[in-house]
């Protein structure tokens, strides 16, 4: 009797060991058309909740100390913004952003989902070392592609509201002056700066998500995850970018403002502000952008993670 029971038990466990056993396997692939559509959707919801700290960032930026000073801090520069033009004043240059920002985090995310799917090991993981690999490539592109001219548009914009006379009277007014007057170079000044603060801000984005992501989910990495934890690691990712590259950002402002004629290159505008304005000017607009930043990354992970599993239960890509 005492056989039969050891028989028994011995034949038994393995199996109930497998039932408990978590059913890893392999990780399942973002296709990069549901990345394309869930990054474009993710893109257009969020710039039209965080614009108003964009605009404030950027005009603090452009605040030169040369000049002097419009502006005293984020209070006082909403406070003027509100009183001379409306709550309205704040979203000026939006349909610039939200043109650009639909193509942007859609050619972020397909690009980056595209990458990584190649990067992973057999089991489908992706490392951290990989993950910053993906998006400095995703930054890259999305800055040659849609980032600079996007963004030389908007700060033209918003720069051009601080003039007596605004001469843009809309986006693509806007547009068809800057190439009437300048050519299609008029919509990429400081390429360089961008592509510098786009690879990086991607690179250190996708690097802490990565790093956060593996840690959660450990040996099982079909795991999920809550949408407000999603939140917490993007806004995190976002924090991390935003100390990470301020000062590319700066610079990138500048070169791309109305008065870009002042710099000969990148390079030259770097020196400049150090010469003129001191350390402290390459993290003007910290605190504006990283309220931003961070509500920007938050949610836009989240409604891209959200997006892809509906889209999972729609369109079979295995």
């Amino acid at each position: 009797m005492q056989d039969r029971r050891t028989f028994t038990s011995a034949f038994s466990t393995p199996r109930c060991l497998a039932a408990a056993a978590p059913a890893a396997g392999k990780a399942k692939l973002t296709h990069p058309g549901k990345a394309i559509l869930a990054g474009g959707l993710a893109g257009g919801i969020e710039i039209c909740i965080t614009f108003p700290t964009e605009y404030v960032k950027t005009q603090l930026q452009l605040d030169e100390k040369a000049n002097p000073p419009k502006y005293k801090g984020v209070g006082d520069c909403v406070k003027q913004t509100v009183q001379g033009h409306g709550v309205k004043g704040l979203y000026r240059g939006l349909s610039s952003l939200l043109y650009g920002s639909i193509p942007k985090s859609a050619v972020r995310f397909g690009v980056f989902e595209f990458l990584s799917n190649r990067a992973r090991d057999e089991s489908g993981r992706l490392d951290s070392t990989r993950g910053l690999l993906c998006g400095l490539g995703a930054g890259v592109l999305e800055a040659i592609l849609v980032v600079c001219p996007m963004e030389t548009v908007k700060v033209k914009f918003i720069h051009d509201q601080t003039s007596a006379n605004p001469k843009y009277k809309g986006f693509f007014h806007g547009v068809k002056e800057i190439v009437r007057v300048q050519g299609i170079r008029g919509t990429y000044q400081g390429l360089t700066a961008t592509v510098l603060k786009q690879g990086s801000n991607q690179a250190i984005r996708f690097y802490v998500m990565t790093s956060l992501k593996n840690w959660y989910k450990g040996d099982n990495p079909n795991k999920t995850i809550n949408p407000l934890l999603t939140g917490a690691f993007g806004a995190t990712a976002g924090a991390a970018s935003v100390f990470g590259n301020t000062p590319l950002d700066v610079i990138k402002t500048r070169m791309q403002g109305l008065e870009a004629h002042k710099y000969k290159s990148t390079w030259d505008c770097a020196v400049k502000i150090m010469r003129h304005e001191g350390l402290a000017a390459f993290y003007k607009g910290t605190v504006p952008r990283l309220g931003r930043v961070c509500l920007d990354v938050a949610i836009v992970f989240i409604i891209y993670e959200e997006v892809v599993k509906a889209l999972n239960t729609v369109w079979k890509t295995d």
